[in-house]
């Protein structure tokens, strides 16, 4: 599996998918704040895209439910599909920006970074509204 660095879509550009540190670029304003732009509707269809798929959705979820924060693909891989099919889902998450991976001998540990679930759930978020009088 490759440790190749790509820009992420809810990261600033540069930062890298082994496992350093990022950090959160605007990435989108708030759905129900303002229509998106071409760019930032681009990097949410990425990121939305790459979780519309049930498994990769699984596994999504199973890296960042992990205790510590990060899951060994030795111990997130039983979502019903074979290994080669396991390995090209968490790709696709790594591709889209929402994990980042770091070979630690003959395994890959993978981790959603905290800065993106706050990216997530910023774009997500609802206006507040105040409580009416």
């Amino acid at each position: 599996m490759s440790n190749a660095t790509r820009a992420l879509p809810l990261l600033e550009a540069g930062a890298g998918v082994s496992g350093e540190d990022v950090a959160v670029a605007a990435c989108c304003a708030p759905l129900a704040e303002r229509p998106l732009g071409v760019e930032e509707s681009e990097a949410a269809a990425r990121m939305f895209k790459a979780l519309g798929d049930p498994v990769r959705l699984r596994l999504f979820s199973a890296v960042a439910s992990h205790e510590g924060g990060e899951a060994c693909v030795c111990d997130i891989s039983d979502v019903g599909v074979s290994q080669p099919t396991v390995s090209h889902h968490l790709k696709k998450l790594r591709e889209a920006g929402l994990l980042t991976s770091e070979r630690r001998g003959t395994w890959v540990y993978y981790r959603v970074e905290p800065a993106v679930l706050a990216a997530m759930g910023r774009l997500l978020a609802l206006p507040s509204v105040p409580p009416a009088a």
